[in-house]
């Protein structure tokens, strides 16, 4: 049978266990492969526990933020932050009239 490449980014599926794994770093010169989990658990595997293995590409699971506990509201920043797309329009260098929060006296 011919070894499926590890694709940094890419979800697998333990042919042996059935657990979902994303290649989160595979370095070709060292033939380490580190791999993390749909739990969270990090592991770092070699090319012939890799083999072993026997990983089939698998679709990224839905909810696959679940073991970092992070939902929906943590993706949305309260202070909203500026993007890069941002930096160059010149009203962003415009200070207000008053701030808010702020009482002069």
């Amino acid at each position: 049978m011919k070894m499926l490449r590890p694709v940094t980014g890419a979800w697998y599926k333990d042919t042996q266990t059935d657990a979902l794994f994303e290649v989160v770093d595979w370095d070709p010169t060292s033939l380490a492969i580190e791999i993390q989990y749909l739990d969270g658990e990090v592991s770092e595997l070699d090319l012939e526990a890799w083999r072993e293995l026997m990983p089939e590409r698998a679709a990224a699971p839905e909810d696959w933020r679940s073991p970092f506990e992070l939902d929906d509201e943590d993706m949305l920043d309260p202070d909203l932050p500026m993007h890069p797309e941002d930096w160059s329009n010149p009203l962003n260098f415009v200070e207000p009239d008053a701030m808010y929060g702020v009482d002069d006296f």
